[in-house]
């Protein structure tokens, strides 16, 4: 049976190269997302065998959409797809439950493999990456955890793309005044309180793009 894959990435251009890629040699795509909420909602819907996800997504980025996709469709397996190279982006996405952590300079080269050891149940990491960051990563040590909860994460991103208060409440389904209280917590936890710092600490955790 072919893998049956769901792409995520919100530049159209990468999409259709993926998936051309990944139907060359014979992968199923069941589903396309321009971003992490949507990414989510085709996951709980066809329950792929695996989630190739682009890291910096609007709305949700591909960090907390593996999260979620692991709630609603927990068999299915994430590839996260990044610029990113430093180490606790890679223990980040550990965390998450991420099974894939693919540079995208790599992406070309590496990405068949990436799915085969991922669907066979192993964790595949871009070479480069130090093998002492799995270590720190299942010994719990050295890095410390997000300090925000994942809902914070998911308002942080919005407010740093921009949103509003009352519309980063339509898009997560809550009150505007729980919207206002993670916000509230949000820069309380961080020690930043001008929306301007939380901006440059989005960018910084990769959940926005400079």
């Amino acid at each position: 049976m072919p893998l049956r894959i769901l792409l995520a990435d919100d530049h159209l251009i990468v999409r259709q190269g993926l998936k051309s890629f990944l139907e060359q040699e014979q992968c199923t795509i069941v589903a396309e997302a321009a971003d992490g909420r949507d990414a989510v909602q085709l996951a709980q819907k066809h329950h792929p065998d695996i989630a190739v996800l682009d890291l910096a997504m609007p709305q949700l980025n591909g960090l907390d959409a593996a999260r979620e996709i692991g709630k609603v469709s927990p068999e299915t397996r994430t590839i996260l797809l990044t610029m990113h190279t430093e180490d606790p982006y890679v223990v980040d996405a550990l965390r998450a439950g991420v099974k894939g952590y693919l540079f995208k300079t790599q992406a070309a080269t590496d990405l068949m493999q990436a799915v085969r050891e991922v669907s066979r149940g192993a964790i595949y990491l871009s070479p480069g990456i130090s093998r002492g960051i799995v270590e720190a990563y299942l010994a719990k040590t050295d890095f410390p955890p997000d300090p925000l909860t994942p809902r914070e994460r998911e308002v942080l991103q919005l407010v740093a793309e921009g949103k509003t208060t009352k519309e980063a409440a339509a898009i997560l389904g809550v009150s505007v005044k729980t919207a206002e209280s993670h916000r509230t917590r949000i820069m309380e936890k961080l020690n930043i309180h001008e929306t301007a710092g939380l901006v440059r600490y989005a960018i910084r955790r990769g959940l926005i793009q400079p």
